[in-house]
């Protein structure tokens, strides 16, 4: 989405965007460096003069004390706070200030992790427990998935098949159970490599 064009089309009320990590403030400052890498469409946005990286209203709070003037700007208001899944980082103060405000949005984007805040939000609890404190849950939650980073089982299947020699064995960590089971089993058909799920007992000599 390009930010300028949204806000010449008015899609979008001329509103403040807080960017509330300094992860992700210092992620934006690498990309913007190497633009060698920019693929074509990058490369053309950079060069018609339109910075994709900033824009109309959008502030950086990278210091603490920016991060909590956000609690007395002006609504509407729009805040992007890590981490994704809700179990640490700065989202944990605005959820204790916004998820029990009717007016606001929680916006969840990409996978929630069972046991985590994101995933008790985002399958409907009435209220969560948020650094000690319990939370009514009366902001409306919604979802979008189409941001995850994550490579999916063909592209994690292509990635270690693609090179001169195949590894000896794998052991899945990240995931699901049910999901993590699938994709042993694909790999070992496909790749034919030892593969086996993570667990708490479990010992890896290397």
């Amino acid at each position: 989405m390009n930010p300028q064009l949204v806000e010449q089309e008015h899609r979008l009320p001329a509103i403040q965007i807080f960017l509330d990590s300094p992860l992700a403030i210092g992620a934006t400052r690498v990309y913007r460096k190497y633009t060698q890498y920019y693929d074509e469409a990058a490369v053309k946005l950079m060069k018609s003069g339109d910075d994709m990286f900033d824009f109309p209203g959008l502030v950086l709070s990278e210091s603490r004390d920016s991060s909590k003037r956000i609690n007395s700007a002006r609504s509407p208001k729009i805040i992007i706070a890590g981490a994704g899944m809700m179990n640490g980082g700065r989202i944990l103060y605005h959820a204790l200030r916004y998820l029990s405000d009717p007016q606001s949005t929680l916006l969840i984007i990409g996978y929630q992790a069972h046991g985590t805040l994101g995933r008790q939000i985002q399958e409907g609890a009435l209220s969560v427990m948020v650094m000690g404190e319990k939370v009514a849950v009366r902001c409306e939650v919604k979802t979008i998935g189409a941001f995850s980073a994550h490579g999916d089982q063909n592209k994690l299947l292509d990635w270690m098949g693609s090179g001169k020699n195949l590894p000896k064995k794998v052991c899945l960590n990240h995931g699901e159970n049910g999901s993590r089971e699938i994709f042993m089993k694909k790999i070992q058909e496909k790749l034919g490599i030892d593969t086996l799920i993570a667990e708490k007992s479990l010992i890896i000599e290397i």
